[in-house]
């Protein structure tokens, strides 16, 4: 029998950048700037300038789901995404049951928009929620309390068909057993999804900067494994199951959106930054827009589209990704999709002895149809793929 995931219509997802926010986390990397001015008119025309020429240019295929990410999205106005979603559904045919996904911020401020985004269009929400512990919160750079966090999750569950909220996890000085409470707390306010994510420092963040000075320090390995340990043992419990490294779900509420990314399909991305990978004539593109905002709007204005990258991908660039992708879910990687995909042959694509001896110490599962990480795989994702790329 197909499972529900295996089940989903084969189509395009849309991401839509909103790369404003109230103030900059320190562990954040994302294409994202504190502006206290938003130029809500002049942003609203230029990203719906953006969709209507990126969706005339690709197939009609239907349009499995739309995600609004940042950036801090809740920032817009809900008029705003309002016109995106209606001019998205005009041009492209519209999947059964499309996901529309909103990410937002647990503010007061924010919290009195949900319903204007959910009568726009939205039907899924996303809050980052990131601590249910208020000195957590204050590390990490979080503009809300835990009271309005649990009001926000509260009101959204009552507002939106679905919910989801991040947590993170492995901060420093935290405990296996903090972590075990903070997480069955959390468990017991969500319906059926979680994002979690271990913190680990990007360059380029305030996190960084504190760490290269040995101002903070994070779990070693071995309490990290543990922490994870935890996670996929309580989630199990309350019968969320781990269906990608970092999320969590009951059967059939998994992130459609996401899996797009992960299953390597096509997905058209607008607003600063974006990336997509889109299929044009047999031949897949990965696209992307220019990163500023002021630039994109700028480009916007003077061209109708911000597009600073069109780059078609060859087999190998193909492999890689979708290696990179695919190993992060628990189901795997097809055998038959990959080589559809990727215009290669698996055995050509990859280091077989490699993946043999993987196979033998028990960090991959492979049957000739279908490669998957072990869980103690997924702990070592980035060497495993260093070594499957060799």
């Amino acid at each position: 029998m197909k499972t529900n995931i295996e089940n989903q219509q084969r189509g395009i997802g849309l991401y839509i950048h909103w790369p404003f926010c109230l103030a900059k986390c320190p562990y954040c990397d994302f294409n994202s700037y504190v502006s206290q001015q938003i130029p809500q008119e002049s942003y609203a025309k230029a990203l719906v300038q953006e969709l209507t020429i990126a969706l005339t240019e690709i197939p009609k295929v239907p349009l499995t789901s739309i995600f609004f990410g940042g950036g801090t999205p809740s920032l817009m106005l809900p008029s705003t995404a309002e016109k995106l979603i209606d001019t998205a559904t005009s041009l492209l045919p519209v999947a059964e049951n499309i996901e529309i996904t909103l990410e937002a911020n647990p503010t007061s401020v924010e919290n009195q928009k949900l319903k204007d985004f959910y009568r726009a269009g939205a039907n899924r929400a996303s809050l980052g929620i990131q601590s249910l512990n208020p000195t957590a919160l204050k590390a990490l750079g979080r503009e809300h309390s835990v009271s309005q966090a649990i009001e926000a999750l509260t009101l959204a569950k009552q507002i939106f068909d679905r919910v989801s909220f991040d947590l993170i996890y492995a901060r420093e000085g935290q405990t296996a057993k903090e972590w075990e409470s903070e997480l069955q707390e959390a468990l017991s306010l969500t319906n059926d999804h979680l994002s979690l994510y271990q913190l680990t420092i990007e360059p380029g963040t305030i996190f960084a900067k504190q760490y290269q000075q040995g101002k903070i320090t994070l779990p070693n390995d071995q309490l990290s494994t543990e922490l994870l340990t935890i996670t996929e043992n309580i989630t199990n419990q309350y019968g969320l199951q781990a269906y990608e490294v970092s999320n969590y779900a009951k059967p059939g509420a998994e992130s459609r959106h996401n899996l797009t990314y992960w299953r390597y399909q096509d997905y058209i991305g607008i607003g600063p930054g974006a990336h997509g990978r889109v299929t044009l004539d047999q031949t897949l593109y990965a696209t992307e827009r220019h990163k500023n905002p002021m630039k994109w709007l700028e480009t916007v204005q003077s061209q109708g589209h911000a597009l600073s990258v069109k780059e078609a991908l060859t087999s190998i660039d193909k492999a890689q990704e979708m290696l990179l992708m695919g190993l992060r879910l628990t189901e795997g990687i097809q055998t038959r999709v990959f080589e559809e995909r990727c215009g290669i042959n698996f055995s050509e694509a990859i280091n077989m002895p490699m993946l043999m001896a993987l196979v033998e110490e028990d960090f991959l599962s492979w049957n000739q149809h279908c490669l998957k990480t072990t869980p103690q795989g997924r702990l070592r994702l980035n060497a495993i793929l260093e070594a499957l790329l060799k």
